[in-house]
C-alpha cells in the first residue's frame, strides 16, 4: 500500500475516533512503527494532525475544503479588486483556463463579450459566461464535486490534455515559498498541475489569506507561476519572499473612497 493511501485511511480513522496509536496502525497496515511515524510526521507537516505520545490526534484548527458558496463571500472585496487587475491581462483572442476557484469566478463575471476561448471545470463559470456569444466556452467534464461545484478526477485531467492555452487564471489554498502552492484536496491539486502544464502564462489570484499557508496536497513550486496578483493586505515581506523565487508579484491598491 502506498503511503498516500495509508495516510487517507489514518485521516478517516482520526475523523471517526479523534485519536490513533502508532502501535495499532502498524499492526493494521502490517508495517513497522517507524513507517507509521513517518506517515504521521507528513500529516503533521501538512497541518492535518497533531502528534501525541505514541500516536496522533486530529488538528482541531484544521481547515477543510470550504463550500463554494462560502468561498464567494470570504474576502470578497479583495478578490473583486484582484479580479479587476487580472482583467487587464486579458486580450482579445486569448485562449485561457479558469479554474473552479471563487477568484476565477470573480474574473469570469467581469469578462466582456469579446472573442476568447475559455476552458473551465467550474459550473458557476459556465453559467456566468453562457450568454456571451463571442466567447468559445469549453467545459471540462469529470466527477462532480458538490463542495466546489465543479468537475475533477482522472476524466477531467485527461480531457485537459487535449488543449494548450496561452493563459491560466487560478487560485489555491496556500502559498508558501518553501512548500509551494497547495490545496486541501489531492484531486483539485492534481487537476491544477495539469492546468499549469498546458499553459504559457500562469497567473495566480491569491488574496492575503493564502500566504504563509500550507495545505495537505502540493500543487507545484511557487516558481511554476508566472505572476501572482494579490491585495494590499499581503505583507511586503511575504511578497518579497515570493519574488525571490523568480515570480512577479503585483499587489493591488484598495478602491478609492470619497470620504
Amino acid at each position: 500500500m502506498l503511503a498516500l493511501q495509508r495516510q487517507r485511511i489514518i485521516l478517516k480513522a482520526l475523523e471517526q475516533d479523534g485519536a490513533v496509536k502508532v502501535s495499532d496502525l502498524a499492526k493494521q497496515f502490517d508495517v513497522t512503527e517507524e513507517t507509521i511515524r513517518r506517515d504521521l510526521s507528513m500529516l503533521e507537516n501538512a497541518g492535518r494532525v497533531t502528534r501525541s505520545h505514541g500516536g496522533a490526534v486530529m488538528t482541531r484548527l484544521e481547515k477543510h475544503e470550504i463550500p463554494h458558496t462560502q468561498r464567494e463571500i470570504t474576502n470578497r472585496m479583495a478578490k473583486s479588486r484582484i479580479a479587476e487587475e487580472a482583467l487587464s491581462r486579458v486580450n482579445e483572442g486569448d485562449s485561457m483556463i479558469l479554474d473552479a476557484s471563487s477568484s476565477a469566478l470573480f474574473l469570469a463575471q467581469l469578462l466582456p463579450d469579446i472573442p476568447l476561448t475559455v476552458i473551465t471545470n467550474s459550473v458557476p463559470i459556465v453559467q456566468a459566461l453562457s450568454s456571451h456569444k463571442l466567447i468559445r466556452l469549453i467545459a471540462v467534464g469529470g466527477e462532480f464535486s458538490r463542495a466546489t461545484v465543479s468537475f475533477q478526477g482522472s476524466l477531467a485531467e485527461n480531457n485537459l490534455m487535449d488543449y494548450h492555452v496561452n493563459k491560466l487564471f487560478f487560485s489555491c489554498w496556500g502559498v508558501d515559498a518553501q512548500r509551494g502552492l497547495s490545496d486541501p484536496n489531492e484531486f483539485t491539486a492534481r487537476l491544477k498541475q495539469k492546468m499549469l502544464g498546458i499553459s504559457d502564462e500562469r497567473i495566480l489570484l491569491a488574496d492575503h489569506s493564502k500566504f504563509n499557508v500550507r495545505a495537505f496536497s502540493v500543487i507545484a513550486d511557487v516558481s511554476a507561476v508566472t505572476e501572482i496578483i494579490t491585495d494590499h493586505e499581503t505583507p511586503e515581506t511575504q511578497c518579497q519572499t515570493v519574488r525571490a523565487c523568480g515570480v512577479t508579484v503585483t499587489s493591488v491598491a484598495p478602491w478609492e473612497t470619497n470620504e
